[in-house]
C-alpha cells in the first residue's frame, strides 16, 4: 500500500508561482512513473506532468515552458514547480504513483490563481 500526501497548494496571483510536493510513503521500492494530475471546476481530470524513475518527462501542451516536474528517489518525492500561473490553472492538483502495476492517488491540493 502506497500513502501519498501533499502540500503546497494556495492561493496566488496571476504571474505567481507555486511548487506543488508529494511525498510518498509505506512499503515501498522503486516506484516507476510519478506525476501530477488536475481536475477544475466542472472540468475532467487532466494529466499536467509525468516523470519515470530515470527522469523523462512528460507535459500536457498547456504547460510546457511554464511547469517543471522533478523527483528525488531516494525520497520517494515528486515536484511540480509552476511559474507564470493564470487563472486557467485554477484546479485541484492529484498527486499519482504507478507501483507494481497500481495506480495511487492524493487527496489532492488547491490551486487557486487570481486574476
Amino acid at each position: 500500500q502506497v500513502q501519498l500526501v501533499e502540500s503546497g497548494g494556495g492561493l496566488v496571483q496571476a504571474g505567481g508561482s507555486l511548487r506543488l510536493s508529494c511525498a510518498a510513503s509505506g512499503n515501498i521500492f522503486r516506484i516507476n512513473t510519478m506525476g501530477w494530475y488536475r481536475r477544475a471546476p466542472g472540468k475532467q481530470r487532466e494529466l499536467v506532468a509525468t516523470i519515470t524513475r530515470d527522469g523523462f518527462k512528460n507535459y500536457a501542451d498547456s504547460v510546457k515552458g511554464r511547469f517543471t516536474i522533478s523527483r528525488d528517489n531516494m525520497k520517494d518525492t515528486v515536484y511540480l514547480q509552476m511559474n507564470s500561473l493564470n487563472p486557467e490553472d485554477t484546479a485541484v492538483y492529484y498527486c499519482n504513483v504507478d507501483y507494481r502495476s497500481q495506480n495511487y492517488w492524493g487527496r489532492g491540493t488547491q490551486v487557486t490563481v487570481s486574476s
